[in-house]
């Protein structure tokens, strides 16, 4: 199994968030999955302005960027595929993680993304549908397989660990084995032609 560049983005950012205890426990699954290269990159660290440069990333690829982006922009341009971790904020997905993704586009581009998501109700699922869409936009590929954490609150200890570990489990590594071959194929694709 060829080794590939994984980005798993943590997708909120507010005081007192979740995610890196969900994201912790994804990217042991994903380093042990054996197929990927992992990068964690928490949008916490970065610089993203809600004010969008005056060109769309889609007709100038390489805008006029915050310094506080530059190391961002880098790792997305580097990776193979991608994972988003998000919980739902008011039906939809968090506002720092739409900015990420607007300040770019050649980054995501005839590239493949997978889901986690966590939240009371739904874990996740409004924002992974939504997300869906922005992706398609952005000529990249979401695979079907995600990993949903419905009243995560419920399912991991205080210590951050899944008290019923085996069915989030097995979520996770068919959507790891489904990002894996469509990331192989679309990786190929793109050193052949550019994207259409």
């Amino acid at each position: 199994m060829s080794t590939l560049k994984l980005a798993v983005i943590v997708g909120s950012v507010r005081e007192g968030r979740f995610a890196p205890v969900v994201t912790s426990w994804f990217t042991d699954h994903a380093v042990r999955h054996g197929g990927f290269e992992v990068d964690v990159i928490d949008l916490a660290e970065f610089d993203l302005p809600l004010a969008l440069p005056s060109v769309s990333p889609a007709m100038d690829p390489n805008p006029q960027r915050p310094a506080g982006m530059t190391d961002l922009t880098r790792r997305l341009g580097e990776a193979d595929a991608f994972v988003i971790v998000t919980p739902d904020y008011n039906r939809s997905f968090p506002a720092s993680l739409k900015a990420a993704i607007d300040w770019h586009f050649t980054q995501w581009d005839a590239k493949t993304i997978g889901f986690v998501g966590y939240s009371g109700a739904s874990g996740g699922l409004l924002a992974i549908e939504g997300l869906r869409q922005v992706f398609n936009e952005l000529n990249a590929h979401t695979v079907r397989n995600y990993v949903s954490f419905p009243r995560y609150y419920l399912l991991f200890d205080a210590e951050g660990n899944l008290m019923e570990p085996e069915e989030p489990a097995a979520a996770a590594q068919a959507m790891l084995d489904q990002l894996h071959w469509w990331a192989t194929a679309l990786t190929a694709a793109r050193s052949l032609a550019p994207a259409m």
